[in-house]
């Protein structure tokens, strides 16, 4: 008897289970909107120098004094980060009204000297009544603050990863659950009610240590509460919860455009999952793993009895449940560290490889999805295309993976994905359609390549370092999450160059992709010798048992806090 004889044995998919994995998801709707929170608190609204002091009190029209205060630029619009040393009045003709800049120069002869925004700066607030731009005014020599603030919350998720990863493990699922969650509400709200850009980093970090904590606890949970026949859909469904939650962000952002009350508005419901998170069970298989067999066999009797198994539960005893967890017990054994993924050869070719590949996917999502702005279309619009376009990108990637093999699926969506992004380096700005168009597709191709490399890295390690690999190339897809918004910093003096970066690195990583051996319909390896016979083309010991029944257990709600 296996452990998931046990789980058939109270139920299966039975009320639990359906009730277990409904609620787990729902958190999974709102982890969408801190990732990509953003895009919409960090807006930049059109802004230009404020007005002279002795300006104030003038009978002038805005517009006048616009003109009289602020250049234009090289493409006739005013200023952002410059203003002229004294106002120009002989911009202004004889009788009161405006002539243009352009002419006023001329007519004087001279060159105009200018100066900074030392009065602050004036905001054009018609789209949105406040974001963190223009409370702190994060523009000009400020303006790389902004990139800043998203690379601390992605910091967060790559040390909330270490942290919650390694105490639940310790400590359970449910109790590193219950933290998460609390620590998403409050930092959360804390973040909402910042008075300071620091502040504002210091609970945004929290709230990314929390998204890691949520999304491997969750993943955790579901998994091992559920029998294998099942973890396909129900992965499935969760990933497609985040897909939805992308778009649930658009919808709520439209509606509510105070950067603080929207911050407020999608931390709040965390409270809510706090108080109900009280309600899951401990996971039995980690509790027997743990050395804790009776409160392990007290949780699968209730979730026998709330199936309406309750005879099939109370015939459960310790002997039985550690006759089920023999396997999960005999692969347990033994040390293995981070530094096994790089000892062999094939090993480490496949280490270096995957990286590659986590990094540049995770790299080049980022630089896409968090500047929404540059394509020059309605930001809430382009953030449901963008959410709804991963629907069928899932969709097409699965279908090839399982007909056309994970090597080429993978290396075709990275490489797809960067043409997609190069080419669109070369189409003119005032071409917004076809540019947002192209980035659509290159989104697509990368949510894609993401769906892909989870499948495929799980497949590709072997059982007793799995953990490990997927933990490392975690890690990987969150430093490339955090290196993403500083290349933008590098637009502001050659604009073509995240371009050329962003579409190069999936390029580059879809080519280290083809050294990466096939997995469609192998075995699933159990040791590193296994591995190692795959790449040099020996027979592997493993009998071809379970050959992809682990691909969709590994990591479908890792992505979220990826």
């Amino acid at each position: 008897m296996a452990f998931g004889d046990l789980l058939e044995q109270v139920g299966s998919t039975g009320r639990f289970q359906i009730l277990h994995v409904t609620l787990l998801c729902i958190p999974v709707l709102m982890m969408a909107s801190h990732n990509l929170l953003q895009n919409f608190v960090a807006a930049v609204p059109s802004h230009y120098c404020s007005t002279h002091t002795n300006l104030t009190q003038s009978e002038l029209s805005p517009e006048e004094t616009l003109l009289i205060t602020v250049p234009l630029d090289q493409k006739g619009k005013p200023e952002r980060c410059q203003r002229y040393i004294v106002p120009q009045w002989h911009l202004l003709d004889k009788n009161g009204t405006s002539m243009s800049r352009e002419q006023g120069d001329i007519e004087d002869g001279f060159a105009v000297d200018l100066q900074g925004c030392t009065d602050g700066w004036s905001y054009n607030m018609t789209e949105m009544s406040s974001t963190i731009i223009s409370d702190w005014h994060l523009v000009c020599d400020m303006r790389s603050l902004k990139q800043m603030g998203q690379t601390i919350y992605m910091g967060g998720v790559l040390v909330g990863a270490v942290i919650f990863g390694g105490l639940s493990d310790r400590y359970g699922r449910r109790i590193l659950l219950l933290i998460s969650n609390l620590l998403m509400a409050v930092a959360g709200t804390c973040t909402a009610f910042s008075s300071s850009f620091p502040l504002f980093c210091v609970f945004r970090f929290g709230c990314g240590m929390a998204l890691s904590g949520l999304g491997l606890n969750t993943f955790s949970l579901i998994v091992e509460w559920i029998p294998t026949r099942v973890r396909t859909g129900v992965g499935t469904l969760t990933g497609y919860c985040y897909t939805l939650g992308q778009l649930i962000l658009a919808v709520i952002a439209y509606f509510i455009r105070d950067w603080r009350w929207l911050t407020l508005t999608v931390s709040l419901p965390f409270y809510v999952f706090f108080l109900y998170s009280w309600w899951f069970h401990e996971s039995s298989r980690w509790l027997a793993l743990s050395n804790k067999p009776e409160q392990a066999i007290k949780n699968l009797k209730s979730v026998a009895k709330f199936n309406g198994r309750h005879e099939e539960g109370e015939k459960i005893d310790i002997k039985m449940l550690q006759e089920s967890m023999k396997k999960e017990m005999s692969c347990s054994q033994g040390s293995y560290s981070v530094l096994d993924l790089f000892r062999t050869p094939i090993m480490r070719n496949m280490t270096v490889c995957l990286s590659a590949v986590w990094l540049s996917t995770s790299f080049a999502y980022y630089g896409l999805s968090m500047d929404l702005q540059k394509f020059g279309v309605d930001i809430y619009l382009i953030q449901v295309i963008f959410g709804a376009v991963d629907i069928p990108a899932k969709v097409v990637v699965t279908v090839s993976m399982s007909f056309i093999g994970r090597r080429p699926s993978q290396c075709g969506a990275l490489i797809l994905a960067g043409v997609t992004i190069l080419i669109n380096v070369l189409v003119p700005y005032d071409k917004q359609t076809l540019r947002t168009c192209l980035a659509v597709v290159g989104k697509g191709c990368l949510a894609a390549s993401f769906n892909c490399c989870y499948l495929y890295s799980g497949e590709l390690y072997p059982t007793i370092i799995r953990q490990n690999g997927m933990g490392w190339v975690s890690m990987m897809a969150r430093i490339g999450a955090m290196v993403a918004p500083m290349v933008l910093l590098v637009g502001e003096y050659m604009p073509w160059l995240p371009g050329l970066i962003y579409g190069g690195a999936p390029i580059l990583s879809g080519v280290a992709a083809i050294f990466l051996p096939e997995t469609l319909g192998s075995p699933l390896p159990d040791t590193i010798q296994d591995v190692e016979d795959r790449g040099s083309g020996r027979r592997s010991k493993t009998p071809p048992k379970e050959a992809i029944i682990l691909q969709d257990t590994q990591a479908n709600l890792l992505k979220q806090a990826a």
